[in-house]
């Protein structure tokens, strides 16, 4: 399976190539990093646009890009672009321009997904084991500040003071060093009360430090001091480098640090940010492992190859679910045993839907959450899971997977999908077909769990002439158990035929012996 990917970072102060061979146990070994200084962040937070100037520069990046990936014979790349184009009015445009030029399709992506790709490849070079690890990224227009394990992100936030935003505040009003400080110290303060929040009675056990201006404040913290490694700081150290920063002009910076100049700018706003996350996080260092978006992409490229069919990131979704379940006091237990039972009704009815794992995935997720919606108000709670699971991100999730997730769990009871109902209708027929299926399923397993009380272990089911025999193994009669599912199997005949819920056979007193 040896392979060449890429991965393109279409950021707010400069777009980056990563070139990767891969071989055939899936490591791979990046060959070739470019970094091209156009800043789209500049245009985009002063005027709401990228200017025509800067596109005509971006367009000469990727034409270059273009004939990198030609000369390493790359077979399967992505690109993806946060939030300079997240915000550009002519995003959409530009995106076409691209791909229209240079053949190069680019996913404009929310900050939960950016933050689950540095969380990606953050976890293939530092052991997070059962820890809780903080980690921040800076980046040009944001900053993103996320909690997470091994698994996957528990929490993520993404805030507007990124470096090169920041730069703009501290030019356009000529702030002093003090002032510019107490603003950031301001936002920071901010952020600390939502990790607060989030964190419960959990402590950060480390921290994790990424993006471009965080690995240029390692590698001056390694000169200054005299380290071997510019893979971490103290926060005593961090204190150090910010006052040295904010002393020199840019001009003395670049002399000073060998910075490039698109560096030496948004560096000293960076230092003054995460200096004053480390202080509200009251964490004592941050490690730098040195990796980013484009990392996290060329881990994921990795694992479509090795694995095609299989979702990238389940653990992370899983994680994530379970998290804002949480976030809405829902029934954990009901949740998981509708979850277990809708699987099992799933894979033994595939011969039949013909759906694939991300399907199965999708399923999952909105079995385990089709209650979150109790939280709101327990009449209409189907809807209230509908908008709920709708606004708030699970991580690993695409947009388009979460709106055929929470429609999914928005069919758990009452009405059956219809075209009346606008978020139905405004997807594809293909889509209705999923949306209505794994709902008919749905349907049947909360059924099954009717009193949440996890009598039922599990479901089996026999095909024979249009009909479907449900035997439900468990505790007691079932008989409530078995009342609901003949109530609520109405969907699910329409796609797998008519239901039979297999009785226990009736068993006969024993008649008196007979002496031999």
């Amino acid at each position: 399976m040896p392979a060449t990917i890429a991965a393109i970072d279409v950021g707010s102060n400069a777009i980056r190539l990563a070139i990767a061979t891969v071989d055939a146990t899936g490591q791979y070994q990046v060959v070739h990093n470019a970094r091209e200084a156009v800043r789209l962040g500049h245009d985009v937070f002063a005027t709401g646009r990228i200017s025509d100037v800067t596109i005509k520069a971006a367009l000469e990046a990727f034409r270059r890009f273009r004939e990198q990936l030609s000369k390493y014979s790359v077979t399967r790349f992505k690109a993806v672009a946060t939030s300079a184009l997240r915000e550009a009015e002519n995003g959409e445009a530009f995106v076409a321009l691209v791909l229209k030029r240079h053949r190069i399709p680019i996913s404009v992506i929310g900050p939960e997904e950016e933050a689950r790709l540095v969380h990606l490849a953050v976890k293939e070079r530092i052991q997070l084991n059962g820890r809780i690890a903080l980690l921040v990224d800076i980046g040009g227009g944001s900053v993103e500040i996320s909690l997470g394990n091994k698994s996957g992100i528990l929490s993520t936030q993404s805030y507007a003071m990124g470096s090169v935003r920041l730069l703009r505040i501290l030019n356009q009003r000529r702030l002093t060093r003090s002032r510019f400080n107490q603003l950031v110290s301001r936002y920071v303060d901010v952020t600390n009360r939502r990790l607060q929040k989030e964190l419960g009675g959990q402590k950060i056990e480390m921290c994790i430090g990424t993006g471009g201006s965080i690995e240029s404040i390692g590698e001056i913290r390694r000169d200054l001091f005299k380290k071997r490694s510019s893979a971490k700081i103290t926060t005593i150290e961090l204190a150090s480098v910010s006052r040295k920063l904010q002393a020199l002009t840019v001009e003395e910076r670049i002399q000073r640090f060998h910075l490039r100049p698109d560096r030496a700018d948004v560096i000293s706003p960076a230092a003054v940010v995460l200096q004053n996350i480390l202080r509200q996080a009251r964490v004592r260092e941050i490690l730098i492992p040195g990796v980013g978006v484009k990392d996290g992409l060329l881990s994921e490229i990795v694992w479509e190859i090795l694995y095609r069919g299989k979702h990238l990131d389940r653990d992370q979704v899983m994680n994530s679910a379970f998290q804002f379940g949480r976030k809405y006091a829902f029934d954990e237990k009901h949740g998981i045993v509708v979850s277990r039972l809708a699987l099992q009704i799933f894979d033994q009815t595939r011969h039949i839907h013909g759906l694939n794992g991300e399907s199965r995935m999708l399923l999952e997720v909105a079995a385990l959450l089709h209650d979150v919606g109790q939280y709101v108000g327990v009449s209409n709670h189907h809807k209230h899971t509908f908008y709920l699971l709708q606004a708030g991100p699970i991580i690993g999730l695409s947009p388009s997977q979460i709106e055929l997730m929470a429609n999914v769990a928005r069919y758990h009871r009452k009405s059956p999908p219809r075209l009346v109902h606008e978020s139905f209708a405004s997807l594809s027929p293909k889509q209705r077909k999923v949306v209505s299926t794994l709902a008919s399923i749905l349907r049947v397993a909360d059924a099954i769990d009717r009193q949440h009380a996890d009598c039922v272990q599990s479901v089996n089911l026999t095909f024979k002439r249009q009909r479907v025999t449900l035997r439900l193994r468990g505790g007691g009669d079932l008989l409530l158990e078995k009342w609901a599912l003949a109530k609520r199997s109405e969907l699910f005949e329409k796609f797998f035929g008519k239901v039979v819920i297999e009785e226990p056979p009736v068993r006969r007193p024993a008649g008196p012996r007979r002496l031999a």
